[in-house]
């Protein structure tokens, strides 16, 4: 359940049920983008020093909320599993560059 408040300032609860989700994995043409990156990276972990073929994650080189029109470009992705991906998250400007220049060999 989730709480908001109403007109008059009152909290309310809306059931779960009722809440809109929206998932990326819900839009075509990311799935479209996904597959293509996995299917270009082998399946399989592009972070140096990382072979890695389970757990696999596609990752948004350029910051998928910052860049509308890389959303669904091959060359914005690359394969990371998640451990990698955990390592990259939140510090995409530092890993930009080297994750360009894998993402586009």
């Amino acid at each position: 359940m989730i709480r908001k408040r109403n007109r008059s300032g009152n909290k309310r609860c809306i059931p779960s049920r009722k809440r809109k989700v929206y998932s990326r994995l819900a839009n075509p043409a990311y799935n479209i983008f996904r597959r293509m990156v996995l299917s270009r990276d082998s399946y399989c972990c592009q972070y140096p020093e990382c072979d890695k073929k389970t757990n696999l994650e596609v990752h948004h080189i350029r910051k998928y909320s910052d860049n509308k029109g890389l959303r669904t470009e091959p060359l914005n992705g690359i394969t990371l599993c998640q451990d990698c991906h955990r390592i990259i998250t939140g510090k995409e400007e530092k890993y930009e560059n080297m994750l360009q220049a894998i993402a586009s060999r």
